[in-house]
């Protein structure tokens, strides 16, 4: 298939043994001639907020896998979002994670190289979100202010901060919490911040609470486009927030694509099956979160700068027209 770019080659790690062991104990062919049970195969998937997208895709996703592949025991782990979900996968903390493309350093191979990609699932949008009645109209009516820039190791707070530095509101300039989704929406309607940012799919579930218990305003972020794009790098394109998502004022904002990574080391035929009911599953993945339904075995592979692995690469191969 034109595009599906792999790894050329892994070197075998302790848990890649582990896996093919455990994996092979695990699958029906196998499994249907012992007559001990097999120890699961444990699939952790690195999500974000319980009430972001990251998580209940990953809810979705986990029940499928447990439902679907027998001897698979596959559960999410809460975590501050994309970057940290990264380091998790890079340190074996969890096999498959979510994260935002600009999260990940241009130069995969130095930068992660036990990170490798499943599937381009679909965009993350920036927000910027304040009250109906806040004096907070632009990125510029940010300075001096108290505005939360997503948690620590959030892919929110990379692209936020790459955003108010193209600005000219670097430093000092805003008054800077690290704050993840759920506090952020409560310290917003507690008055203790100004404004927040979270990057997310649409809808994000916090949000849309909030808009219909507080009334919110979302600024509109378009004209920052190009200028992340000069000084970072292309992922990011420009994409509009219609009023219906929220009931508040349609916007232009920056996006940029999300990935569900995997393990280097995680066996081919394990990584075949995740790709395959990931996209044979899409309707009911998006019944968890409608992002989930603008996947496309099309756009699936396209993942740079991380290569797809080559469990995934092998189903899409078999799977073109």
């Amino acid at each position: 298939m034109n595009g599906v770019r792999t790894i050329p080659g892994r070197r075998p790690t302790a848990r890649l043994a582990l896996l093919t062991v455990l994996l092979g104990a695990a699958l029906p062919a196998v499994a249907a001639c012992r007559d001990e049970p097999a120890e699961p195969v444990r699939i952790r998937i690195a999500t974000g907020s319980p009430t972001a997208v990251y998580h209940a895709f990953g809810e979705s996703l986990a029940a499928i896998l447990n439902r679907e592949v027998p001897g698979v025991r596959a559960s999410v782990v809460v975590t501050a979002a994309s970057a940290q979900n990264v380091q998790l996968v890079e340190s074996g903390g969890a096999e498959l994670g979510f994260t935002q493309a600009d999260v990940l350093s241009a130069d995969p191979g130095v930068a992660h190289p036990q990170v490798v990609a499943v599937a381009r699932v679909y965009d993350d949008l920036l927000h910027l979100v304040t009250t109906a009645e806040s004096p907070v109209r632009t990125v510029a009516d940010l300075r001096g202010r108290r505005v939360s820039v997503g948690a620590e190791g959030s892919g929110t707070g990379i692209t936020a901060t790459r955003l108010l530095d193209v600005a000219g509101l670097d430093g000092p300039a805003v008054q800077r919490e690290r704050l993840g989704l759920d506090a952020s929406v409560s310290a917003l309607r507690e008055g203790r911040i100004d404004a927040f940012f979270f990057s997310g799919g649409l809808p994000v579930r916090a949000i849309e609470l909030l808009a219909g218990s507080t009334g919110i305003r979302l600024v509109d972020l378009g004209e920052w486009v190009e200028p992340l794009r000069r000084d970072h790098r292309e992922v990011y394109v420009s994409r509009d927030i219609p009023s219906s998502v929220y009931g508040a004022e349609p916007v232009t904002t920056v996006a940029n694509p999300n990935y569900l990574v995997v393990a280097a080391d995680v066996p081919d035929s394990l990584v075949r099956e995740v790709t395959r009911l990931l996209m044979e599953r899409r309707e009911e993945l998006a019944a968890a979160h409608p992002a989930a339904g603008r996947m496309s075995v099309r756009s699936a592979i396209a993942t740079a700068p991380l290569p797809l692995h080559p469990g995934a690469a092998a189903w899409y191969r078999a799977s073109k027209p």
